[in-house]
């Protein structure tokens, strides 16, 4: 088997990355010049521009141009790395099955390891979004609902100081939200069914949290997703597409869940697990309209 050469550039991306972990460096540092940098490498000014473009296409720099540019390190963004997970995954076959068998595993510790970090301002949010998400007292529509469902989540992920963990709840919840839909044959009375169950479950979760009883939240979380997976598989939830979402169809972490539009004849996947976000910024989610496009309703 042969072994693939890298590029110049790309060896020189390679090296800019060591350099700034060797220095330190953090977002909102900038970059030597790139006649510095050039020097440095001892390559031209165009393998430079090609290595500094590379970064940024990876998230890791953005690059302005005049005299006083260059390249700036920024945090990578999560869309980004999402973007090249799901890469990843666009020719594997993956089920709801697997997807749902991942949650049940990371969703429960997710939960717990937030009890001792939620503040008073979480529970307000916690408790705002179960109203608007339990079909007995929302006057949303059912796809505003749903999006309450993965709303209670995102405060919850945000509150968990475990990043890595609150990455792969991420990715697994963008998923959902992208991919799975109900078929228009399943009866309004079984998502009314679902939407009741999973309020139910999220009052009993702050409720525990509240007494911080971090492993009464792990149990109750999982029995919530073993219902879940229940009842996706009983409204005939299904995988639509490909494991691959454009970069605006991503959320921004902690940003409010936004709409755009799936065909007619199927509706958006109900309960999903949130949005883990890299800062602790909790607020009161504030509702959404939705947002019309070309591609049809998905909840986004």
């Amino acid at each position: 088997m042969a072994i693939k050469q890298l590029k110049r550039s790309d060896l020189v991306a390679q090296e800019i990355k060591r350099m700034i972990t060797e220095r330190n460096l953090s977002p909102g540092d900038r970059l030597p010049r790139e006649s510095e940098l050039q020097a440095q490498f001892e390559v031209s000014k165009g393998t430079i521009r090609e290595a500094l473009k590379s970064l940024e296409v990876q998230g890791l720099i953005t690059i302005s141009t005049g005299p006083s540019g260059g390249g700036t390190i920024v945090e990578v963004p999560l869309d980004r790395t999402l973007q090249f997970m799901q890469n990843y995954l666009f020719f594997k076959e993956v089920t709801i099955d697997d997807i749902y068998a991942v949650r049940m595993m990371l969703e429960p510790e997710l939960a717990a390891g937030a009890v001792p970090h939620l503040t008073d301002a979480d529970f307000v949010a916690l408790e705002h979004s179960i109203i608007c998400c339990d079909p007995t007292s929302s006057h949303e529509d059912l796809i505003m609902q749903r999006r309450e469902d993965v709303n209670f989540h995102d405060i919850l992920a945000a509150a968990n100081p475990n990043p890595f963990l609150r990455f792969t709840c991420e990715l697994i919840n963008e998923m959902i939200r992208q991919l799975i839909v109900f078929g228009n044959r399943t009866p309004q009375t079984e998502h009314r069914r679902f939407g009741e169950e999973n309020a139910n479950y999220h009052r009993d979760i702050v409720e525990a949290a509240r007494a911080r009883d971090a492993e009464r939240v792990r149990a109750l979380m999982l029995r919530h997703m073993q219902d879940a997976t229940r009842s996706v598989k009983r409204m005939k939830g299904r995988i639509q597409g490909r494991l691959i979402l454009d970069a605006d169809n991503l959320r921004s972490p902690r940003a409010a869940v936004t709409l755009s539009t799936r065909p007619p004849a199927s509706t958006p996947a109900a309960e999903t697990a949130e949005k883990p976000a890299p800062k602790r910024a909790p607020a009161t989610p504030k509702m959404v309209k939705p947002r019309a496009s070309k591609a049809g309703v998905k909840v986004a």
